[in-house]
């Protein structure tokens, strides 16, 4: 098993949970990366993986989305700058904790998570994903897992109907129909979440959907027989939303099958970090204990 991080999720939640009067000797905050180190050095004693990455997002406006759609996620305001500063903070505690340290300019996180679900399946290893984001849910098989790590918890390939509504292949689809909002991107106007997902579970993909044009009134939702020619008329808009929704698999990684290893802490960063934020002796034990724990 690999595990494959998706570190905004647990920066963001660290920087809004945490008190934002934690700082450091020049009184910057570093509530985001105090919650973040305690969040992976639980991670790691809890699981102690063999393989493990951690993905960052570089940047919102240079993924290879907003070329083809310039609004995508045009409606998020950028990271304030004690959060991005802490962001660089968060990256060098992961490098220096041993653990795969990955981003790109053009390829979101989920984009390098993808890419390394895809590597293990051919290294005949399967994946658990530790993320709070639906989207993540599609690269799911039967072997995989996604960790909603202190929320949800664990979720196998066939719970995903259960709490999304449909099955991880279509999850993509899903998103192209209905929209998604968190990522600015607008859907087919008029189908929402209950019709998403009886369209896909009667025709399986959107493929199928456009295919079927006119059966699509034999679908039991409110509307069904104007449905048809709503979507017929939102073709186009669909299916960009769908190069929007799937997550790529093919982000150049370099070298990720050594990466993927963990290796062992380098303790001496790590209290250079800590010195630098003002951290204090129980995250620096913890660290001890993880370094401990790496003697594979």
């Amino acid at each position: 098993m690999q595990y494959l991080i998706d570190a905004s999720v647990y920066v963001f939640r660290a920087y809004y949970s945490m008190p934002d009067d934690m700082v450091d000797a020049d009184g910057n905050p570093i509530n985001a990366l105090y919650g973040f180190a305690r969040f992976l050095g639980d991670f790691i004693e809890q699981v102690n993986p063999e393989h493990v990455a951690v993905a960052f997002d570089e940047s919102l406006t240079t993924s290879f989305r907003t070329s083809i759609y310039p609004e995508y996620k045009a409606n998020r305001e950028p990271a304030p700058e004690e959060l991005k500063r802490q962001f660089g903070q968060c990256r060098r505690f992961v490098s220096a904790l041993g653990l795969m340290n990955c981003a790109d300019p053009l390829y979101e996180a989920d984009d390098l998570i993808g890419t390394l679900v895809e590597h293990g399946r051919r290294a005949g290893r399967p994946s658990t994903i530790v993320s709070r984001d639906k989207d993540l849910t599609q690269l799911l098989t039967k072997d995989d897992v996604f960790w909603d790590f202190a929320g949800k918890g664990k979720l196998g390939y066939e719970h995903i109907p259960e709490f999304f509504g449909v099955w991880p292949e279509q999850i993509a689809d899903f998103l192209a129909l209905a929209g998604d909002s968190v990522d600015n991107i607008p859907g087919v106007p008029g189908v929402g979440k209950k019709t998403a997902s009886a369209l896909l579970g009667h025709f399986g993909t959107l493929d199928e959907i456009f295919n079927n044009l006119d059966r699509v009134h034999e679908v039991p939702v409110r509307g069904a027989r104007t449905l048809g020619a709503r979507l017929e008329t939102h073709r186009d808009a669909a299916m960009l939303a769908r190069q929007l929704t799937g997550i790529a698999c093919d982000a150049p990684l370099d070298d990720p099958e050594t990466n993927l290893r963990r290796s062992m802490p380098d303790l001496g960063a790590i209290n250079a970090l800590f010195d630098e934020a003002n951290i204090g002796t129980a995250l620096r034990r913890q660290a001890e204990r993880v370094s401990d724990l790496s003697r594979f």
